[in-house]
């Protein structure tokens, strides 16, 4: 759920089909934080848009205790913001990955 701008979310130790595509990138990139339900793309969207549009510094803030699903949130937001930035290159952002993606999502 959202709370404002805060995303609280659960970890369901489980994968959910699609939650995290490159459908649900596309979808999320075109539309503003509470149009859609709430979701961790939406958040990086958000921060996106005000670092780009606004010239805002963004800071991301993922807490929780251990388990809560901390380094794959992390993971899903640069996946985002890395197929954000690459969205110049004319391809839909869930077709794009470059060596520098692969490399910080990995470590």
């Amino acid at each position: 759920t959202n709370i404002g701008s805060i995303l609280a979310s659960v970890n369901p130790y489980k994968p959910i089909p699609g939650l995290y595509s490159g459908d649900a990138i596309d979808l999320y990139r075109q539309h503003r934080l509470g149009e859609l339900p709430p979701h961790i793309f939406a958040t990086a969207n958000e921060c996106y848009c005000c670092l780009w549009k606004r010239h805002d510094s963004q800071c991301v803030l993922i807490s929780g205790e251990s388990g809560a699903g901390k380094t794959e949130s992390t993971k899903l937001l640069l996946k985002f913001l890395s197929a954000m930035s690459q969205s110049s290159l004319g391809a839909p952002a869930s077709e794009k990955s470059t060596h520098v993606e692969e490399a910080i999502l990995e470590s």
